[in-house]
């Protein structure tokens, strides 16, 4: 980039109630955040990617979403979540795409997020 842009540091939603998508992605993520800043917290993987959430002062909700959490299993990942009372849209269909498989939820706050699984051959695995 001429910019000198190197990759996407963090991705945040938008939420109505900070303690309830806390405990929501908490949940789903299987550990705590790792930052909490009043207003938000972000958790950080250990590749290195960060998920945000935020409720700034004054500002409209709206909904967000567009990103794909990475699982190594789709199927397990989808049963799982639906055993843990996430709302999927399309009844929980995987959708399959020329390079990854695709499950559609929402979170605690009407956001919508994706369960997403490279296929092999975009892994290097082939």
């Amino acid at each position: 980039s001429k910019v000198g842009i190197r990759g996407i540091d963090t991705t945040s939603y938008l939420v109505k109630d900070v303690g309830r998508a806390k405990k929501f992605y908490s949940d789903l993520f299987g550990f705590e955040p790792t930052l909490e800043f009043g207003v938000g917290a972000e958790w950080t993987f250990p590749s290195g990617e960060t998920f945000g959430i935020v409720n700034p002062p004054g500002s409209p909700w709206e909904k967000s979403g567009g990103v794909h959490f990475g699982v190594d299993d789709i199927k397990a990942a989808v049963a799982q979540c639906q055993a843990n009372g996430i709302e999927f849209e399309d009844d929980a269909k995987i959708y399959e795409t020329p390079g990854c498989f695709l499950a559609f939820a929402l979170d605690s706050e009407g956001n919508s997020l994706i369960l997403h699984t490279l296929k092999p051959e975009r892994l290097g695995k082939a």
